[in-house]
């Protein structure tokens, strides 16, 4: 089985594309919805969360913004938070994939916004990355978050930039059209993946 990273900035609309893999028949492991998970009422990560914060677990459900103000006074607080749920995220990743694997699949996505910063692309066969023109990506995180400019920069700064991310990508998908031109393009990309696949069980001597 062979795996393709999908990656890309806040407001790419990198969600949409990995709903359009998986309505492709491709297996998708959903790192956000692994950390929502986490950190879910009883969840895993909760009671680290707790002796990392004082305050931020109170009868088995995460105190929101105690942890955001916690993280936002000592940055320490937010490094200990990823040395807490990227462990666990990678766990759950490699169930995923073995899962995937006894399934018989020949590709797996991982989904996963810090792919880069994480080096999970090592992991990687294939990278993807989801890119949309700078205002497109400003006016979806403004209008999804409710924040104003200001906010919606900052937020977007703190990021791997968006050129390096294609830079390191073997596809780069490009969203900001409409969602029939993305569709398109993930066609295209479905279709080099299973021809890849096509080539690489005919080099073994199988049947594709």
């Amino acid at each position: 089985m062979r795996i393709l990273g999908l990656t890309g900035g806040i407001g790419m609309g990198k969600s949409t594309v990995a709903r359009m893999l998986r309505r492709a028949g491709f297996p998708v492991f959903d790192a956000d919805a692994a950390v929502h998970a986490l950190q879910a009422p009883g969840g895993r990560a909760l009671p680290a969360i707790g002796r990392l914060v004082p305050g931020s677990v109170r009868d088995g459900m995460l105190d929101r913004a105690v942890l955001r103000r916690a993280a936002v006074a000592d940055r320490a607080v937010l490094k200990g938070l990823e040395r807490i749920i990227h462990p666990m995220v990678r766990q759950e990743r490699d169930r995923f994939l073995a899962r995937a694997r006894r399934a018989g699949h020949s590709w797996a996505v991982l989904d996963v916004p810090l792919l880069f910063e994480t080096g999970g692309d090592r992991l990687c066969d294939r990278v993807a990355v989801v890119s949309a023109p700078p205002e497109v990506q400003a006016y979806r995180v403004a209008r999804r978050r409710g924040m104003a400019p200001a906010e919606v920069a900052a937020v977007i700064a703190r990021q791997m930039p968006d050129r390096e991310k294609r830079r390191r990508a073997d596809d780069v998908i490009r969203t900001g059209l409409s969602r029939n031109d993305t569709m398109r393009r993930v066609r295209r990309l479905v279709a080099r993946l299973r021809a890849e696949d096509g080539m690489r069980l005919r080099a073994e001597g199988k049947t594709p």
